[in-house]
């Protein structure tokens, strides 16, 4: 049985390390640019290595990785942690099936403890 890393957004094979790096460096940049445009009081620094530090009013922090080995991109929050694999062209929760930025919009909003919204 083919696991869903193989099913992923570079065609349903898998990615080299620096095809994934790629992707997952773009999708950091992405929701970068998506708290900038919430407006959210949420200060931001990405990382060399594919890290995104994420720090809130209350001083409470979140961090968004790229995994290579497990060609995952990780989230760090006061809630949990979360792992997104990458599958038909979206990062997908390995747990609950929700994807990447909507389930940044709830843990944002949890964390932030006011509405954040990066998606639509």
């Amino acid at each position: 049985m083919r696991t869903s890393v193989q099913e992923n957004m570079s065609g349903g094979r898998n990615m080299n390390e620096s095809e994934f790096n790629k992707l997952a460096d773009a999708t950091l940049a992405a929701i970068e640019r998506a708290i900038e445009r919430s407006g959210a009081e949420i200060d931001y620094e990405l990382q060399a290595g594919g890290v995104l530090e994420l720090e809130f009013a209350d001083g409470s922090k979140m961090v968004i990785n790229r995994h290579g080995v497990a060609q995952e991109i990780w989230v760090a929050a006061r809630s949990g942690g979360f792992h997104f694999r990458a599958e038909n062209g979206r990062w997908i929760g390995t747990r609950d099936g929700r994807e990447l930025m909507e389930a940044l919009d709830a843990l944002l909003s949890q964390q932030a403890g006011e509405p954040v919204r990066l998606t639509g």
